[in-house]
């Protein structure tokens, strides 16, 4: 099983889990940086939570998932479309000023990072931001059916000194929002697209 069947398959329970998770104190300095009115893809958008709490914000937010149950739930909870694509099936080309991808590249096997980063850079406009959070620590493995690659900060920015278009603005840590999960932090990165 691997970590899209796992979504498949427990897509409910994951959904029930994580759908009254308040993430706007982590997606504050994202909102920060984003244009009124701006377009950002929600990366890996599992429930939708975070579609609907952008699309509050007055951005025109395109939800996209890799795993065909959730983007089902999602289309539920946020009455809208949402794209059924895996990171590898991505192809946009500056379509976006923000993406938010939270809790969702950290399933992407640190020797595809490199490709699936060039893609989801490929997706912003010049100028665009990209957020994305990965756990702390040194895992690279199967973990209770799921693909974990773990990072250190100096782990991401090795991961993006590899692109002269990308300007990491911010990388911070934090603990997890989920009250039973107390053992693991996150590092949130904030990247800027530069200007061409």
């Amino acid at each position: 099983m691997d970590s899209l069947d796992y979504y498949e398959r427990y897509a409910i329970p994951y959904y029930e889990q994580t759908i009254d998770l308040d993430m706007t104190g982590v997606m504050q300095p994202f909102i920060e940086l984003m244009p009124e009115g701006a377009e950002v893809l929600d990366l890996g958008c599992g429930s939708g939570r975070d579609t609907v709490t952008l699309q509050e914000q007055g951005y025109l937010v395109t939800p996209m998932d890799g795993a065909k149950r959730m983007c089902e739930l999602a289309e539920i909870y946020t009455d809208g479309d949402v794209l059924h694509l895996t990171f590898e099936e991505m192809d946009f080309d500056e379509v976006f000023d923000g993406i938010w991808a939270c809790a969702s590249l950290l399933h992407v096997p640190s020797d595809e990072m490199p490709d699936i980063m060039k893609k989801v850079l490929a997706a912003l406009k010049p100028g665009g931001i990209l957020y994305f959070s990965v756990y702390e620590g040194d895992r690279d493995g199967m973990y209770g059916g799921r693909y974990y690659c773990d990072y250190t900060k100096s782990g991401i920015r090795r991961l993006m000194s590899q692109f002269d278009n990308a300007e990491i603005l911010d990388i911070w840590t934090t603990d997890d929002v989920r009250q039973d999960i107390s053992d693991r932090q996150w590092l949130n990165v904030l990247v800027k697209k530069e200007e061409e």
